[in-house]
């Protein structure tokens, strides 16, 4: 170390660190560490995948700023191959951190690593066709908006959908932990919160955006369009009887198709929204409506000021 950094204590400190997750890693049931070398999926290794996905995706927009258009197919070709080693690599770590619980051998847990990246890569033409029908949306749905490559460049709901259309397939191939990494990233740089279990169709618009939380069981049909600020999330949550929150029931609402949902709503539990419905601002709902309704904060007080 050098001189200076005996005016830190660090031989102490360093020593206490050590302490402190030795303490950690004994009571966890961790005591021997990870040996060998990391052993959870790496944040900065994903955003940087992440960023090349987007490339790959869009390159004329979201790939270098040198890139002509007779170089486009080398790019992306270059590009995935490169992204899609990095994300083999990941995918190998979190299997094989499942597997430490499990009588998985690493033969089982390579075949599978492959076959996800295979998987996820085949369905990246498909997820582009998607994506642009969310980036029409936003275009349509918003006077503001100039140009599709406006959108692209500039809209934080159109980050947080690609992110979320590539999260969701790697949630449904069995890597939750990848694929909450990937949407907490776009969260980090958006302030939007899609948990990537959620189920959200074509053209699908988020105006605006900060603030909005989507929960993990949420279904959201095609057409839908929210604002700032929306919540979909859940009313209670159920413990077993240890006192244990129970996972994976069914908590968050069923958006269907074509709904606008305005800022500052925030819809709770396993209620449906009925196609074609309009829900106001700083509405509270907890219960279902039916298709074609409009709600607001005003139909949705009693006479005396009570909520229907």
């Amino acid at each position: 170390m050098s001189e200076r950094s005996s005016h830190w204590q660090l031989h102490t400190i360093v020593s206490q660190l050590r302490s402190a997750r030795d303490q950690w890693r004994a009571k966890n049931g961790r005591a021997s560490g990870e040996q060998g070398g990391r052993e959870l999926p790496s944040r900065a290794a994903m955003a940087e995948i992440l960023e090349a996905l987007c490339g790959a995706l869009f390159p004329m927009r979201l790939g270098p700023v040198d890139l002509r258009e007779e170089s486009e197919d080398f790019y992306v070709g270059h590009t995935l191959d490169v992204a899609l080693n990095a994300l083999l690599a990941q995918t190998r770590l979190e299997l094989r951190y499942v597997a430490r619980h499990s009588a998985q051998d690493d033969s089982e847990v390579e075949a599978r690593a492959i076959q996800i990246v295979q998987d996820f890569a085949l369905a990246l033409p498909g997820l582009r066709t998607l994506l642009d029908t969310d980036v029409l949306a936003a275009y349509h749905g918003d006077p503001a908006a100039r140009s599709v490559d406006e959108v692209l460049l500039c809209y934080p709901g159109i980050l947080a959908v690609i992110h979320h259309r590539l999260a969701h397939h790697l949630y449904r191939a069995g890597l939750p932990l990848l694929a909450r990494i990937s949407a907490e990233i776009a969260h980090s740089a958006t302030g939007i919160d899609i948990h990537p279990g959620a189920q959200i169709g074509r053209s699908f618009f988020i105006d605006h955006g900060t603030g909005v939380v989507i929960g993990e069981t949420a279904i959201i049909g095609e057409r839908v369009r929210i604002y700032q600020a929306v919540t979909l999330g859940a009313k209670r949550f159920p413990a077993d009887e240890d006192g244990q929150l129970q996972k994976g029931h069914p908590r968050h609402p069923i958006v269907e198709d074509d709904v606008v949902i305005y800022a500052g709503a925030t819809i709770l539990g396993r209620i449906t929204i009925g196609k074609g419905s309009t829900i106001g601002g700083n509405v509270w709902l907890t219960r279902s409506v039916p298709a074609g309704a409009n709600l607001t904060q005003a139909n949705l007080q009693h006479d005396d000021g009570t909520q229907k």
